[in-house]
């Protein structure tokens, strides 16, 4: 994180992709917030997982494209890392001193920041060195930050009904969907539950990766009601945005 990354208006959240599901979010209150922190991937840009500050780090499910460099990014900075509680006994087991199990209908409120997890329709075992551990069930998370501006982050999910429930229960700001079609949904089900969920902002993660990660945020745009178009936004891997 640069110096210039620390400026956001106070009024706002600082949100930048790292490629993949990966994010990270600024505070209003300056908490460095990184959600599915793999920071190997194509994308990512360069020097992003020698991160030296993190606060909060919130993993969706097991898979390694998710959990990434957590284990790494948490020793070095002493964040906490909240997860379902079977992917939270792995990370204690991995020597992740602050780590915090929780489940879908919960909230932990970290430091003013309000963490909500929620369901998601996908599967989640954990490779451990070639060896497939339980690793519970895939889930998103509802963020609330200190300013009142809400993130979802649907982590990796096909579409389902109860996202309607997300959008009436939460309300999001913000929505980070996956789109890239083959392991989540495509950008005509993500369309599908922009409508539901009705944010402000609408942004595609889990594409381009990979070739066979076919979906694009034009394909989601299309799939839009004309009046939803213009929310979407087709951020750049390391341009942070102040929404």
């Amino acid at each position: 994180m640069t110096a210039e990354s620390r400026k956001q208006p106070k009024s706002r959240v600082q949100l930048t992709w790292l490629g993949h599901s990966a994010f990270q979010a600024i505070s209003p209150n300056g908490k460095i917030v990184l959600f599915d922190p793999w920071l190997d991937n194509p994308k990512a840009p360069a020097g992003s997982k020698e991160i030296a500050r993190a606060d909060l780090i919130l993993i969706s499910h097991g898979h390694s494209d998710h959990i990434g460099n957590t284990v790494e990014i948490a020793k070095r900075t002493n964040a906490t890392v909240l997860a379902i509680f079977e992917v939270y006994m792995y990370f204690k087991s991995c020597g992740v001193t602050y780590a915090q199990g929780m489940n879908k209908g919960g909230t932990v409120n970290i430091e003013g920041i309000k963490v909500t997890m929620v369901d998601a329709k996908h599967s989640s075992d954990i490779d451990v060195n070639g060896t497939v551990i339980p690793g519970g069930e895939a889930a998103g998370f509802v963020v609330e930050f200190e300013n009142g501006t809400k993130i979802y982050h649907a982590g990796d999910t096909s579409l389902f009904m109860d996202m309607k429930l997300i959008g009436q229960l939460h309300k999001p700001d913000i929505a980070l969907l996956p789109i890239g079609d083959l392991y989540t949904m495509n950008p005509m089900a993500a369309a599908k539950a922009c409508e539901w969920l009705n944010p402000k902002h609408i942004i595609g993660m889990h594409y381009g990766t990979f070739p066979a990660l076919t979906g694009t945020p034009e394909e989601l745009r299309k799939n839009l009601p004309k009046r939803m178009r213009p929310r979407v936004l087709e951020l750049q891997p390391g341009s942070p945005a102040n929404l």
